[in-house]
C-alpha cells in the first residue's frame, strides 16, 4: 500500500479499454508530455490533457469504482485519456503525485463520495428504502395483463413452431430470414423479448448454410417449445425452475428490490474479478464481469449496459478481489447478480484455484441439467495447455496428465487471444478462466502470473 491507495497493474489499466483501438490511443498517453496539474490522492486520479482544442481535457476518475469523467467528446468509456492517466499513474513515476483535488476536480469527486455514503447509509438501515411502486394495485394490473400476453405469444409460438415441423425443414431452409422477424417482432408485441431472440437464432440458423443447420434446427425448436410449455406450465414448476422461465422468457426483475426489498439475501464474501469483458451491438454496450467468491467458492456474473449518452456503471479489471455483498437473481442455476455493498478497497488478488478438464465438464452438465437453455457455465481451469488438435481443425485445452482435451470454442480461433494464449503458456501448463459450452471452450482470462484479458 502506498499513500496513494493500491496502484493497479498495466494490465489491470488495459483491461478496463473498450476495445483495441482505446488501448493503443491510451498507451500513446502514458507519458508526461501532454498532461498537467496531475494528482492522487487515496481513491481518485486526475490531471489536464492538452488535445487539439483550445482548453485541455480535465479528466478525472474514481479509482474505488471505478468511475471516469472527462470533458473530451469521445463516447467510448472509459476514454483514451482516462486510460493514459491510468497508465501514467500504474508507472509509479513521479508524474501523478499524491496532492488534494484541484477545484475541477472537486465536485465531481464530491458528488460520488455523497453517493457511496448514501448507499452505505441506506444499507445500513436495513434497507428499507426499496422501490415501491405509487400504486401497488395497478402495478399488479399490469403485471397480470403482460403475463396474459406472454401467454397468449407462447401459444402462437407453439403453432408456429407445429406448422414448420409439419411442413418440413425443407421450406424453412428456403423462406429467407424475413418470416423468422415476422414472428419474432410478434414476440415483442407480446413482450416477450426473450422468445424473440431464439426465433432470430431459429433465423439465424435456417439461413447459414451450414451443413449441420437441420440438426441444429431442431435442437433449437425443442428448447424453444421447452420454453414455450415451461412458461404455459409455470404455476407446476419449482419456485427456482419457474424464476430460470421467467427470466428467458425476457421477465426482469428490480435490482433494488433485490439488494434492499424485504426478501433481499445478499452473500458477502471476497469477490474475485475473473473477467471483463465488453460487447457492442452499435445501439447498447453490454459489460459481462465474471467473479468468484473466495469463501463461497460461488461463480457470479454482473451485468452493466450502456448506451445513448447513458455509462457503464462499474468497471473492474480482472485480478482485483473485492469484499462486497451481491444479491443473485433468482432461478434454479442463479450466476447473474447485483453488486451491493462494499466493505474495503478493491485489492490485488492471487492466481485464482483451477479444475481439470473432467471436473470442468461435469460444472457445466449440472448447470445445465438446473437451465437447459443455458448456453454456458464459467470455470477456471488449471494446469492445462493449448495444442493444436491433431487433424489440424482447431486447438484444444490438454489436462497435464494428457488424459482428457477440450476443444477451444471456433468463435475464438480466429482472435488475437489465441496467440496471446499460447505464448503465455510456451507450451507449459497455465492455467485459464472462460466460459464452458455446447461449442467448446471459450478463453477470457489467463494468468501470467498476473492476470491477462484475451
Amino acid at each position: 500500500m502506498n499513500p496513494q491507495g493500491e496502484r493497479w497493474t498495466t494490465d489491470q489499466v488495459l483491461a478496463l479499454a473498450p476495445d483495441d483501438a482505446s488501448r493503443k490511443a491510451g498507451g500513446k498517453l502514458a507519458a508526461a508530455g501532454p498532461w498537467s496539474e496531475t494528482g492522487a490522492d487515496g481513491g481518485a486520479v486526475w490531471g489536464l490533457c492538452k488535445g487539439s482544442g483550445k482548453n485541455p481535457y480535465q479528466t478525472v476518475i474514481d479509482v474505488t469504482g471505478p468511475a471516469f469523467t472527462c470533458s473530451c467528446p469521445s463516447r467510448k468509456f472509459p476514454c483514451k485519456h482516462a486510460l493514459g492517466l491510468l497508465l501514467l499513474w500504474a508507472g509509479e513515476g513521479e508524474a501523478v503525485p499524491a496532492g488534494a483535488a484541484p477545484e475541477w476536480a472537486g465536485p465531481w469527486l464530491a458528488g460520488r463520495r455523497e453517493k457511496a455514503e448514501r448507499a452505505a447509509a441506506t444499507a445500513a438501515g436495513g434497507g428499507g428504502t426499496a422501490r415501491t411502486p405509487s400504486d401497488p394495485e395497478a402495478a399488479r394490473r399490469r403485471a397480470e395483463r403482460r403475463l396474459e400476453r406472454i401467454a397468449s405469444g407462447a401459444t402462437e409460438l407453439e403453432q408456429r413452431l407445429e406448422d414448420l415441423l409439419r411442413a418440413g425443414l425443407t421450406a424453412a431452409e428456403g423462406g429467407g430470414y424475413r418470416q423468422w422477424d415476422e414472428t419474432a417482432a410478434r414476440m415483442v408485441d407480446a413482450q416477450a423479448p426473450g422468445l424473440a431472440a431464439r426465433v432470430r437464432e431459429l433465423g439465424s440458423v435456417a439461413t447459414s448454410g451450414a451443413a449441420d443447420w437441420p440438426a441444429r434446427m431442431l435442437a433449437e425448436c425443442a428448447l424453444l417449445h421447452l420454453l414455450d410449455q415451461g412458461f404455459l406450465g409455470r404455476e407446476r414448476l419449482p419456485a427456482p425452475l419457474a424464476a430460470t422461465v421467467r427470466a428467458r422468457v425476457g421477465l426482469t426483475t428490480d435490482t433494488a428490490e433485490l439488494l434492499t426489498g424485504p426478501e433481499a439475501a445478499t452473500v458477502r464474501d471476497r469477490w474475485l474479478v475473473l473477467a471483463q469483458q465488453d460487447s457492442d451491438d452499435s445501439r447498447l454496450t453490454t459489460r459481462r464481469i465474471f467473479l468468484r467468491g473466495e469463501r463461497t467458492g460461488r461463480m457470479a456474473l454482473h451485468l452493466s449496459f450502456g448506451g445513448g449518452g447513458r455509462p457503464l456503471d462499474v468497471a473492474l479489471p480482472p485480478g482485483l478481489v473485492l469484499d462486497a455483498d451481491l444479491a443473485y437473481y433468482p432461478g434454479a442455476r442463479p450466476l447473474r447478480a447485483a453488486l451491493g455493498e462494499r466493505h474495503a478497497p478493491a485489492a490485488p488478488g492471487p492466481v485464482p484455484p483451477g479444475c481439470g478438464i473432467d471436473a470442468a465438464l461435469a460444472a457445466y452438465g449440472d448447470a445445465l441439467r438446473d437451465d437447459p437453455w443455458l448456453e454456458s457455465w464459467p470455470v477456471v481451469l488449471a494446469d492445462v495447455t493449448p495444442v493444436p488438435a491433431d487433424d489440424g481443425s482447431g486447438w484444444q485445452l490438454a489436462d497435464a496428465d494428457g488424459e482428457s482435451a477440450l476443444p477451444l470454442d471456433p468463435r475464438f480461433l480466429g482472435r488475437a487471444g489465441l496467440w496471446q494464449l499460447a505464448a503465455i503458456s510456451g507450451g507449459a501448463p497455465v492455467t485459464v478462466f472462460g466460459e464452458c459450452g455446447h461449442r467448446g471452450f471459450m478463453p477470457l482470462t489467463a494468468w501470467d502470473p498476473t492476470p491477462v484479458s484475451l
